[in-house]
């Protein structure tokens, strides 16, 4: 099962309901999918060992939590050897609110997307990342107004291309 080619249309539909509610029971799981409990039950483990499925978790809404700022940045490095990407990108693991990490084509190098407490909080953070030394050589903040919409699952369907 390493390959998508491998996935038949009942895997598929798994994926597709697994990734819109973790939560759901494996009773409910079969019916959605039109199996019964156990052998749906034996092809989510063998989705979840095959690495089709990474993990589980619960969307916090954060804004009830508190005032947040959500911020994407885009990083131009000074040097673009291998050495020059993994120092960058090791550097920027471990910090919490970077949520995001893209290397993309284009006008610059990275995409970042952080999460902060406010204006001071992000420009805290970019400020401790200038002064590691770690290869930047310029940023642009794109500080976000409104998200009408974040999508949290994707119509597996519309991946696999249709046997001919």
């Amino acid at each position: 099962m390493n390959d998508s080619k491998k996935l038949d249309r009942l895997d598929l539909r798994i994926l597709s309901h697994l990734q819109k509610n973790g939560r759901i029971t494996n009773v409910d799981l079969a019916e959605a999918v039109g199996l019964s409990p156990s052998p749906c039950l034996i092809r989510v483990k063998r989705l979840e060992q095959a690495g089709y499925v990474v993990g589980y978790g619960a969307q916090v809404q954060l804004e009830k939590l508190g005032d947040t700022l959500t911020v994407f940045t885009e990083i131009t490095l000074s040097n673009h050897r291998r050495d020059d990407f993994v120092r960058f990108e090791t550097s920027i693991r471990g910090i919490d609110e970077i949520m995001e990490c893209h290397l993309v084509s284009g006008g610059y190098d990275y995409l970042l997307k952080f999460i902060t407490r406010g204006v001071n909080h992000y420009q805290s953070i970019i400020d401790e990342l200038l002064d590691r030394s770690i290869g930047i050589e310029k940023y642009f903040s794109y500080i976000v107004i409104k998200s009408p919409f974040i999508k949290h699952h994707y119509p597996i369907e519309k991946l696999i291309t249709p046997a001919a």
